[in-house]
């Protein structure tokens, strides 16, 4: 054998035994990660394939450890993802150091992808969703349901529900006063009165009414529901004044009831409580649930919010849904901003706030079986956006820690069940 033979055959016999030591795949998520967004995606695409994830909960921003593949390194290298592979000696070391009772970390088993669902309507209307928006550059697939299937029964074929910046109190939003004139809110209004009556409903309100309830129920046998915007507070004032008419005329025909605030039924509500209706059909502010006015005269610059600090080993689910590279997430604003916290419902865990204004952003609670999860604003990386503006372009923001939030919550339900510790 020749000499140049015996050093290729050399070569051949290192790079093999390194491979066989090659146990996992480490797929960091702090400052190093170049795309954290997609970053989520190739977890959920594991998952898809049957392939067990451990999310090192505090460790090296939420790191992800996959079992090593050269499909998953392949498919790594096809997303622009940064990852390590690593033998079995550091796999060991790094689960040692995150077991470790000294340190706020944990680990959390992901084992089955979660069947994705987005409510949102099919008409083409001039505004687009950050969840939807993610779910795309992150390649993780979902379905899009609205009313109908709902009313259907067709929520009970996901595990995962994500509401679009939605009105379900029947008021489309309160855009009268600034865009009843215009096309798309005209042809929104008839499309929403024509399944109303399709559906056996005498007004929109009604529908919208019975829908939000199909949602509540979902949770009630064990959803995961992910809202922002005004798909939060919307939810919870429909389902306080279920008994009530909280419409005037401009929206369902008929004038409201006068008395509607003293017939809310709170106890109906997931996240709030106590609060009090806008009853000004021109205002677009639903109630003082909603705090966005404050940030009206706020400096952009100064509006950040804080994740809190949770236990890892103790506080699994909120260390979960906060997961990031920073703990200070730059605001934003929506239809619905920022949450009085003086009308949060006890139990109710606030996961990120601005303490100076007295305003929750970020919060998450249980309702029967299932868990909700509420997001203030609409796009975290477009700070204040308007009606017809063009959607934002993840490709300029991979790093996003506001998005991070929103995919924590998709990987959610992918969590092995673990008993709170008390």
């Amino acid at each position: 054998m020749t000499l140049y033979k015996r050093i290729l055959l050399t070569l051949i016999i290192i790079l093999t035994s390194a491979m066989a030591k090659a146990t996992g795949i480490l797929l960091p998520m702090d400052e190093s990660q170049k795309d954290h967004l997609k970053a989520y995606g190739i977890a959920f695409w594991s998952l898809q394939r049957t392939e067990e994830v451990n999310w090192l909960l505090n460790y090296r921003g939420g790191s992800f450890l996959l079992k090593y593949s050269k499909a998953f390194e392949d498919e790594c290298k096809i997303r622009g993802i940064s990852y390590e592979v690593i033998a079995d000696a550091q796999v060991n070391q790094i689960m040692t150091e995150v077991a470790d009772p000294s340190v706020n970390m944990d680990v959390v088993k992901l084992e089955k992808a979660p069947k994705m669902a987005v409510y949102a309507p099919k008409s083409i209307l001039p505004w687009d969703d950050a969840v939807t928006m993610v779910l795309k550059y992150a390649e993780i697939p979902y379905d899009m349901v609205y009313d109908e299937e709902v009313l259907k029964g067709g929520l009970t074929k996901y595990d995962w529900l994500h509401l679009h910046h939605e009105d379900f109190t029947g008021q489309y939003s309160k855009f009268y006063n600034g865009f009843s004139h215009t096309q798309w809110y005209t042809e929104d209004v008839k499309t929403n009165e024509t399944l109303a009556t399709k559906m056996g409903f005498s007004k929109v309100s009604k529908m919208k009414l019975a829908v939000a309830q199909h949602i509540r129920d979902f949770c009630t046998n064990g959803g995961f529901l992910f809202a922002m915007c005004s798909g939060t507070d919307t939810f919870d004032i429909a389902l306080a004044a279920a008994n009530t008419d909280i419409c005037e005329n401009m929206f369902d025909g008929d004038a409201a009831d006068p008395d509607a605030q003293s017939k809310l039924d709170f106890s109906q509500t997931f996240a709030f409580q106590n609060f009090t209706l806008d009853r000004n059909p021109m205002s677009n502010r639903f109630s003082n649930i909603n705090v966005t006015r404050n940030m009206m005269t706020m400096d952009r610059t100064r509006d950040f919010f804080t994740l809190f600090d949770f236990s890892a080993k103790w506080d699994v689910v909120p260390s979960m849904l906060t997961q990031n590279h920073d703990k200070v997430i730059k605001g934003f604003m929506g239809l619905t901003t920022a949450y009085n916290k003086s009308i949060l419902k006890p139990g109710v865990t606030i996961m990120g706030e601005m303490k100076s204004a007295n305003e929750a952003r970020y919060i998450h609670g249980e309702y029967g079986k299932g868990q909700w999860t509420f997001y203030g604003g609409h796009d975290p990386e477009d700070y204040q956006h308007q009606i017809g503006d063009p959607p934002t372009d993840l490709k300029l923001h991979p790093n996003s820690t506001g998005y991070r939030l929103i995919l924590n919550n998709v990987l959610f339900p992918a969590a092995k069940k673990k008993k709170q510790k008390t």
